[in-house]
């Protein structure tokens, strides 16, 4: 498959940290493309570049092969684009921002737009400066995906949805993905990520960390066990004894990282009399954590 959209050691360095340094990946046609990481991480800067509204110090971006910032207009006319921070014209209500945008992008068929009206359960027709943040972030899904583009730049697409709606733009994305539409979404949601996305970007300080295939990470996930034995001197000896690798021991409570196979990790826990225990799989947001650093959780 041929790439779509590439970035080729792009930086944008404002200063004191801030800013992207060297940042490339690309996204293949047809496929979910998640770029992930905390606020402040640089998602935004890099969007901005591709979408053409500033120019990188240093290196390139292309979408379908042209250049980002000297192509832009052209680019714009093939690109659904939903903002990490909407600006709307707040006086104009819902519907007539909508056809605005149609007007502007070309579009005269609206009956993908109900279908996004309808999905989204949004009703355009109040001025925009009175719709909560949740509407307005409706009225920037449709923008983005009316007109069928063949490709979408999403910047934190489901902030101030509600879990329903989460749930609804997690649908369409599936939707979309089995069409053929090449998206590249940025979040700092892992579970959205993990639904949606084929592979993902990590971003940390402004740089990219890894490049991952969402499948072999899911995967690589561990196990947790929390195991409650009879009184605290036997978890003291299941903790020097056992083998396992504990996470921690509070009391007569330990809890595990498991890698092993699930009958020897019973076998040896069943030697120790437990009377409960409690399995969970690894979150990717546990398995991410690693790559971000105390110092990124805002």
């Amino acid at each position: 498959m041929n790439d779509v959209i590439e970035l080729e050691n792009i930086t944008k360095d404002y200063g004191n940290g801030k800013g992207v340094f060297n940042v490339s990946f690309s996204v293949k046609e047809g496929e979910v493309f998640g770029y992930l990481g905390p606020n402040g991480a640089g998602k935004s800067t890099t969007i901005r570049q591709l979408m053409g509204f500033i120019r990188p110090q240093k290196g390139e971006c292309r979408i379908c092969g042209k250049d980002c910032f000297l192509e832009a207009s052209e680019i714009k006319k093939d690109v659904g684009y939903l903002a990490g921070e909407l600006s709307f014209i707040e006086d104009m209500t819902g519907k007539k921002f909508i056809e605005f945008i149609a007007k502007m992008k070309g579009v005269t068929d609206f009956g993908r737009t109900k279908e996004l009206l309808d999905r989204f359960e949004l009703n355009p027709k109040g001025k925009i400066k009175r719709m909560s943040k949740g509407m307005k972030q409706k009225v920037g899904l449709v923008c983005a995906f009316m007109g069928n583009p063949k490709v979408v730049i999403l910047d934190e697409p489901t902030s101030g949805l509600d879990p329903l709606m989460q749930n609804r733009f997690v649908e369409l994305i599936l939707e979309e993905k089995k069409k053929g539409t090449t998206i590249l979404m940025s979040s700092h949601i892992f579970e959205e990520i993990e639904k949606t996305c084929d592979r993902t970007a990590i971003i940390r300080a402004g740089r990219i960390v890894a490049v991952e295939d969402i499948k072999s990470l899911s995967e690589k996930r561990n196990k947790v066990y929390k195991i409650t034995l009879p009184n605290a001197k036997i978890a003291e000896k299941f903790e020097k004894e056992s083998g396992m690798i504990v996470k921690e021991r509070i009391g007569n409570c330990i809890q595990c990282i498991v890698k092993d196979k699930v009958a020897d990790t019973l076998k040896t826990i069943a030697e120790y009399q437990p009377v409960d225990l409690e399995i969970k799989t690894q979150s990717l947001e546990e398995i991410f954590m690693h790559f971000y650093g105390e110092e990124e959780d805002g």
